[in-house]
Formats: structure tokens, C-alpha cells, sequence
């Protein structure tokens, strides 16, 4: 196979981040945007020995699970990879692939997964679903400022103020918003200059209160002093003079004419915060460190089933409560608890899933790293009058082992432990305290099937089964979804002790997910550098990573290599630890 030439193609699987998958004469192609089904034309863009990349030129036969994408903007923004795909198929395509990296990595059987999982748990509406959106903004070739979502893999912006998956106000805040900066000439920001001021729009919508949040990121440390009122906006329509009673800090001047874009925003029905988060590091991080009040409340409020929650510009909250209420449901479920029992939620947030469960439990104790969160989670107990919740700011991974070793003889044995970790996973030393306290039942929830079946195994390696399971999916039209696994503890005379060692497996977290081309493709979409497979395989070698096999490499130790610059080295670095390879 030559890169440019053109190929027909039946697609006959789905790859795991929604590519198409056909074959020409044994030869493996990746499409995007062809779906499983299709007969297809395609121009290969890249040829590997023994697999490639194409792009879709023309779908000759249409799939039958194909669908006309409700976003003209579908395949052009990285945001729905299989939007042209039935609601149907990508709940199958979710559920099989979920259930693949279970026991592709996990090692788990098909047949002990189809006894244990349950139907995956899809969306009655799978659009407008998104309590949250992060628009960036850019300039067009006119120099006029645009904002809408990036296209996959770049930072270069696909203009759309309504995107499918968000609420219906979206739009109406980012037109005002727009509308203010070509009227006021407000620049907004230049990622390669570093220069101009806005940068990002956060909008927050309470589903149960219909609350809203927008939180302007400005590319500035300081605000100026200027002459800026408060507003009185009451009787515009939206929430009396509710506007003053809460107050602002509109003497500081964040952006030129703020006052007119805080009293335009604050005419939108259910307004409740309008805040600036400063942020002028020169990053791809898209919230500064704090955020300031201009007008309203420093959060909004929601509800996720009786719990109810006050969510900052700066809180994780899950952006679909709909089904994160059935998430959490489950949880509730599989944690069985009657009342008495001790509860440990690691990764809390929050305080989301703590509360949720402390109406059943004896006793819950929340860890989380970011201290805000926990201020949230303190306060969030308090306004719901739940008083057996208690939170610890630190790494779950410093926190439970320290807290095992220190209190284990005076303080009560966890019945029930819950972890909600970020896509790379659980820290081994954290599993491995999890499995040393012996709680009768571990609730694991995850955003990433690989890491999901990576940490299954360690723990059932070391006195756990798997018991139920489920995948609820959150994120329609992309690819991806949540699931939720029941370990319990598996009470056996017969039981022998081994110690595992993560690095012992035969398929590692690296194995599992990281080959040469996605370490490049992680380092291209955050960094925009490419890096070659020599660069990766030296900068593995100095990690004391056992390299793969590599044709690309040299084939005498004489040979002449280009080392890999530092701040290539850095990029690569930080790819092997978000895989979780070092």
C-alpha cells in the first residue's frame, strides 16, 4: 500500500476511538468518519508495514447504521467522532469496547463479562445533555473574534456558537459575547503571540434549577482599579434586584467595558454568576488558579436526586446529570449499604458520590487533591445537613496508605471503598493499600475501560472478584463512556498470598494503550511538536522502559543518531506518564 493511493473499501469494525476499520488484501486501514458498514473510497494518507491511515473521499454504499449528523460541524470538530453513527450502534460499539479492553487486558473471560455486565445504560436524549462547556476563542482571517470548539487534534477553532450536545442558552451568551468584543474592539487571544485577552467562556446550567454560570478566562495576573458601578439589574426580566443584594466586585477592572457585557449577560433569565478567572500563563491549561465574582454568586446549584450541590467555575462536576444520577444509583446499589457501614470515596471531587452515599452509610470519608474541591465537599455537607461526611485535601495515593498505617488498630475497618480516579487510573501503591484494608466491597468507577482492566486485574490478583458491572453512557456521539465494576472479596480458606508486582504483568498499562503512534499523536495534539519513533524509543531507554521492537531504529550501535532535544524529551516524557508508562 502507497500513501496517496486510492482504495475502495467495506468497513467491517470499529476501532477504539471511533475510526473506521476495512481491509484491502489483508492490509488494515483506519478511516475516520466511515462507519462500520459502509463501503467506502478512500486516499491513504499514511502506509505503516502492515497497517495505515485513510482518509474518506466518498462513501460509495451507505451503512445501514448510518445517520445524517444533526451538526453541519460533525466531522470537522473533534468533539463527536461518531455522530453519523445511530444512537443504537454506539451503545453496542461502547458496550463491545469496554468489554474487549476487559478481556484484552483485564484477562477476564467473555463469558464470566456477559454473566456479570448487565445492558449498557444509554440516553433518552442524546443531545443537549452538557451542563458544561469550555468555548475557546480565536480570530478569523478578517481579524474578527469567533469562538465555537477545536478541530480534532489542532487548537485551530471550527466557529459555531450551538453546539448540539450543549443547552439552548449557549448560544444567546456567546453572541452577547461576541457582539461586546467587535464593539468594544476586545482582542481576544493568541495562542502563538500570547497576546490579546480573551481566552476561554466557561458556561455552567443547573439542570434541576435552571441556574446559570458564565465565567469569562482572561489572559491577565491583575485587574485594573476603574470607575465601573455596581448594576442594578433588577427589572430586566430575570431576578429582581437580586443583582445588588448579592453584590459585585465591579470596582476592579478585568476587561474594557465590563460593566456593559456583565449587565447584557445578567438580563438572561436564570443568570445567577457571572465571574473572571485570570489566567495569563502562556498554556494549554484552560482555567487560571482562581476565579473573581463581577456580578451574582461565586457558584450555581444543582441537584443530582435529593443531594443538593454548589458548583464554582473551578468545581469537576459531571457534565451530564441525567445519567450520572443512574451512575450513581448503581453505586449505591453495589455498595449495599444498611447503615453502619465506613465508606471510603477516593478521588471524591465534591464531594458528588460521598454524599450521595452518606445517606445509607455510617460513616464517609472523601479524599481529594484539589483543596477548593474540598471546600466544596465541606460546604455542600453542610447545606444538605449531612454531618457523617468528613474530607482530606492530598493524593488518594498519599493519603489512604498514610491514614491505613497510622489509624488501622483505633479507627473502624472500611467495609466499603469507592474510587472515581482520572483516566490514567489508580497509583499502584493506592491499590495496593485498597486490597491490604480488605473491604468487604470495592466500588470502581471509570472513565477509561484500559486503566479500568489494568487495575481489575491487580486487585483480583490479590483477593477480589468481580462481581457486576454496567456501562452508562455519558458522553453520546463521541467515543467515550463510563462504567462502573462490584468487587468483592473473596472469602476462601484456600486463599494463598501473593505479591504481585505491577511491573510483573504480562500486559502493562503500556502494552494495554501506548504504542509509538498514539505517544505521538498525545504529544502533537498538546504541544503541536512532532517527535519521532528514535526520540521515543531514547527517551524510554533513559525512563528504563523496555523498548518494543522498533524498525525504525538503527541497525549498527555505530550508527549516527540525532538526540532528542529537551524539550522534545519533556513532551515525551509527560505522554509515558499520562499512559502511565513511568
Amino acid at each position: 500500500m502507497q500513501k496517496n493511493e486510492s482504495v475502495t473499501v467495506t468497513i467491517q469494525d470499529m476501532g477504539v476511538n471511533g475510526e473506521g476499520i476495512g481491509r484491502v488484501n489483508g492490509y488494515t486501514l483506519f478511516i475516520k468518519d466511515a462507519v462500520i458498514g459502509d463501503v467506502v473510497e478512500a486516499r491513504v494518507t499514511k502506509a505503516k508495514k502492515n497497517y495505515g491511515y485513510a482518509r474518506l473521499m466518498n462513501i460509495i454504499t451507505p451503512s445501514e447504521h448510518r445517520v445524517k449528523p444533526v451538526c453541519k460541524f460533525a466531522r470537522k470538530c473533534g468533539g463527536c467522532q461518531i455522530q453519523e453513527m445511530s444512537y443504537e450502534k454506539q451503545l453496542e460499539f461502547k458496550q463491545n469496547k469496554v468489554l474487549g479492553n476487559l478481556e484484552r487486558i483485564g484477562g477476564f473471560s467473555r463469558e464470566l463479562l456477559s454473566e456479570v455486565f448487565g445492558p449498557i445504560i444509554g440516553m433518552e436524549k442524546p443531545f443537549g445533555y452538557r451542563n458544561k462547556a469550555q468555548f475557546p476563542f480565536g480570530t478569523d482571517k478578517n481579524g474578527q473574534p469567533i469562538t465555537g470548539f477545536y478541530a480534532g487534534r489542532t487548537h485551530d477553532i471550527i466557529a459555531n456558537t450551538d453546539c448540539a450536545l450543549g443547552v439552548g442558552v449557549n448560544r444567546e451568551i456567546l453572541e452577547i459575547v461576541l457582539a461586546f468584543m467587535k464593539k468594544y474592539g476586545v482582542r481576544s487571544y493568541d495562542e502563538k503571540t500570547g497576546e490579546g485577552l480573551i481566552r476561554h467562556v466557561l458556561i455552567r446550567y443547573g439542570f434541576a434549577t435552571k441556574e446559570i454560570m458564565v465565567c469569562v478566562v482572561v489572559n491577565r495576573g491583575k485587574a485594573e482599579f476603574g470607575n465601573c458601578e455596581e448594576l442594578d439589574c433588577g427589572n430586566r426580566g430575570n431576578r429582581g434586584t437580586k443583582g445588588l443584594e448579592r453584590g459585585s466586585v465591579m470596582g476592579l477592572r478585568w476587561i474594557p467595558h465590563q460593566e456593559v457585557l456583565v449587565e447584557e449577560l445578567a438580563r438572561i433569565p436564570g443568570m445567577t454568576s457571572i465571574t473572571v478567572s485570570p489566567n495569563p500563563r502562556q498554556t494549554n491549561v484552560i482555567m487560571g488558579e482562581r476565579y473573581e465574582v463581577l456580578w451574582g454568586q461565586p457558584f450555581i446549584t444543582d441537584y443530582i436526586g435529593a443531594v443538593k450541590y454548589q458548583i464554582s467555575p473551578l468545581s469537576f462536576y459531571q457534565v451530564n446529570p441525567v445519567q450520572t444520577e443512574k451512575l450513581y444509583g448503581l453505586a449505591m446499589e453495589y455498595a449495599d449499604l444498611k447503615g453502619e457501614e465506613t465508606v471510603w470515596d477516593l478521588y471524591c471531587g465534591i464531594g458528588t458520590i460521598s454524599l450521595f452515599l452518606a445517606q445509607k452509610a455510617g460513616k464517609v470519608y472523601g479524599v481529594e487533591i484539589v483543596p477548593q474541591a474540598v471546600e466544596d465537599a465541606r460546604r455542600n455537607a453542610e447545606i444538605n445537613g449531612i454531618e457523617n461526611a468528613e474530607f482530606y485535601v492530598g493524593k488518594a495515593e498519599e493519603v489512604l496508605p498514610g491514614y491505613y498505617q497510622r489509624y488501622e488498630k483505633e479507627h473502624p475497618h472500611a467495609d466499603v471503598i469507592v474510587v472515581d480516579p482520572p483516566r490514567k487510573g489508580c497509583d499502584e501503591g493506592l491499590l495496593k493499600t485498597m486490597a491490604d484494608m480488605r473491604p468487604e466491597r470495592i466500588v470502581y468507577v471509570s472513565c477509561d475501560s484500559a486503566t479500568l482492566a489494568r487495575d481489575l486485574r491487580y486487585l483480583c490478583e490479590r483477593g477480589y472478584e468481580v462481581k457486576k458491572g454496567r456501562v452508562v453512557d455519558q458522553f453520546g456521539m463521541s467515543v467515550h463512556t463510563e462504567s462502573i465494576v462490584l468487587l468483592s472479596k473473596l472469602h476462601t480458606k484456600q486463599n494463598i498470598e501473593v505479591e504481585l508486582e505491577m511491573s510483573e504483568m504480562d500486559l502493562t498499562a503500556a502494552e494495554s494503550k501506548a504504542t509509538y503512534e498514539e505517544i505521538k499523536d498525545y504529544v502533537l495534539g498538546h504541544t503541536r511538536l512532532k517527535v519521532s519513533s528514535l526520540y521515543i524509543a531514547q527517551v524510554k531507554e533513559k525512563c528504563g522502559i523496555i523498548k518494543r521492537v522498533n524498525y525504525n531504529l538503527p541497525k549498527s550501535e555505530n550508527s549516527r543518531q540525532s538526540k532528542c532535544p529537551p524539550e522534545k524529551e519533556k513532551a515525551i516524557r509527560d505522554a509515558l506518564e499520562y499512559f502511565r508508562m513511568i
